[in-house]
């Protein structure tokens, strides 16, 4: 299994971001899959989830509103646009599958700073 995740980078307050994950090694129409985040010095967090067949499943409320997750699965691939982003969006955000089965990847860093 692997877990590729990009789209990260440094931004403003406010600016936004889309994140990419493409996966290859399971059978990806077969999983929810979830979008987490670890800031600094913090454990990691679950921020979002969506089902097999693309629909929005939850999202921790800080996020609400502001982010949106969603999928490709022709190409096993897994989005997270983030907008108005703030510097507590600071971290380094994963996919996975929505209990954090597989082996994670290398992430990719987010950091939200005027």
């Amino acid at each position: 299994v692997q877990l590729v995740e990009s789209g990260g980078g440094l931004v403003h307050p406010g600016g936004s971001l889309r994140l990419s994950c493409v996966t290859s090694g399971f059978t990806f129409i077969s999983y929810r899959m979830s979008w987490y985040r670890q800031a600094p010095g913090k454990g990691r967090e679950l921020v979002a989830t969506i089902t097999r067949f693309g629909v929005e499943l939850d999202y921790i409320d800080s996020v609400k509103g502001r982010f949106t997750i969603s999928r490709a699965n022709a190409k096993n691939t897994v989005y997270l646009q983030a907008n108005s982003l703030k510097p507590e969006d600071t971290g380094v955000y994963y996919c996975n599958d929505d209990s954090g089965s597989f082996s994670w990847g290398q992430g990719t860093q987010v950091t939200v700073s005027s």
